[in-house]
């Protein structure tokens, strides 16, 4: 029998991933070239980029705090963090990125769906949250792609 909350964290995750996947494939050339952030300059893709490289190391810290470890280092730098990663990521396709996501939130939400109670409480460091256990890492990955969604949405006049 699977664990409860689990199900319930997958079929959120699941939501969030057609509901993402929806809203980048509507995208028109134009818009993905607006900008969305000015601090650093982030265009649409690069939000793109940056889900893809967030569910991979979020999924991986989640894996680490649920099996005893103790999360993120003290000393991460996000910033540098995402810096990096869109360099990494700068030569791929919209279409190549987009199935990058898919495939990873995939896998995020295969893993969810294997954690017990026990799993779900264990405590590590969150980069930005500090403290927490792993349920609330899940849930920081379903809300940290709802908050960038939202921010998308303000900018294209549309509701996510």
């Amino acid at each position: 029998m699977t664990e409860p909350r689990a199900d319930a964290l997958a079929a959120r995750l699941e939501k969030g991933r057609q509901k993402t996947l929806e809203t980048f494939g509507a995208l028109s050339p134009e818009q993905w070239q607006q900008t969305l952030y000015t601090d650093p300059t982030w265009q649409v893709r690069h939000l793109l980029a940056h889900f893809v490289s967030a569910e991979d190391q979020l999924l991986a810290l989640a894996q680490d705090v649920a099996a005893g470890g103790p999360g993120a280092p003290q000393d991460f730098d996000y910033n540098r963090f995402n810096a990096d990663e869109q360099s990494r990521l700068e030569g791929l396709s919209l279409t190549e990125l987009q199935d990058m996501l898919d495939r990873a939130r995939g896998r995020t939400i295969a893993w969810v769906r294997t954690l017990d109670a026990s799993q779900l409480e264990e405590v590590g460091h969150h980069p930005v949250l500090g403290e927490v256990n792993v349920e609330t890492l899940i849930l920081s990955m379903y809300g940290h792609q709802l908050l960038h969604m939202r921010e998308l949405s303000r900018l294209l006049g549309s509701v996510v």
